[in-house]
């Protein structure tokens, strides 16, 4: 398999991560959005990132639709997003969270950096920040207070991997929304988590 995008993208990271733990034989093609849209559209008409091309030349686009194939490879024991039911639902909802609220970083990141400074709408950044907090805030309530995975249990599932990229990708777009102990529970599973998880180091996006 070949995963196109570069880690900066926190859903290329959570795909390659997922890769990673699930054990799953693969190449990189780090492609960048930003330069490399041409090449990109190689293999997703839409320019975006991530995209993955299976051993036998079909190419899925979207980090949800990849991590659902991923799952599906390894069986139901090893998914990282439970077959069906209410675990399934609560993973789906936490991911849901958290992609949007880095949905949404996206968006105000490129109003306060692309446009001129007389231009930069700041009710649009402002309500998207405000997303972006609130989606952190439900993701910080759900871990326990005493450690472990963010929604219990002996092994981590997708909603980890997913706050795990959310987390340090927010910290380079929008540093003042995820400062040092805004975010304590989240910052102790990526702090404490992040070194044993199977290629979370090897994909870290800072410089």
């Amino acid at each position: 398999m070949l995963l196109i995008g570069r880690d900066l993208s926190p859903y290329t990271r959570r795909v390659a991560v997922t890769l990673r733990v699930l054990g799953l034989a693969h190449e990189r093609l780090p492609l960048a959005t930003a330069t490399q849209q041409d090449e990109i559209r190689v293999y997703n008409p839409l320019g975006r990132v991530p995209a993955l091309r299976l051993n036998d030349g079909t190419v899925l686009i979207d980090s949800a639709a990849i991590l659902d194939y991923l799952d599906e490879q390894v069986g139901p024991d090893r998914a990282l997003i439970p077959p069906a039911g209410p675990a399934r639902r609560r993973v789906l909802q936490h991911c849901a969270l958290l992609t949007g609220a880095m949905d949404k970083a996206v968006i105000a990141y490129y109003e306060r950096t692309r446009r001129p400074e007389d231009k930069i709408h700041q009710p649009t950044v402002a309500g998207n920040e405000r997303q972006v907090a609130d989606g952190l805030a439900a993701a910080e309530a759900e871990r326990p207070e005493g450690g472990g995975w963010l929604l219990g249990g002996s092994r981590p599932t997708q909603a980890d991997i997913t706050a795990m990229v959310t987390l340090p990708f927010l910290a380079i777009v929008l540093p003042h929304l995820v400062g040092p102990g805004r975010h304590p529970r989240l910052e102790a599973l990526v702090a404490r988590q992040g070194p044993a998880l199977p290629g979370f180091t090897e994909t870290d996006p800072t410089p």
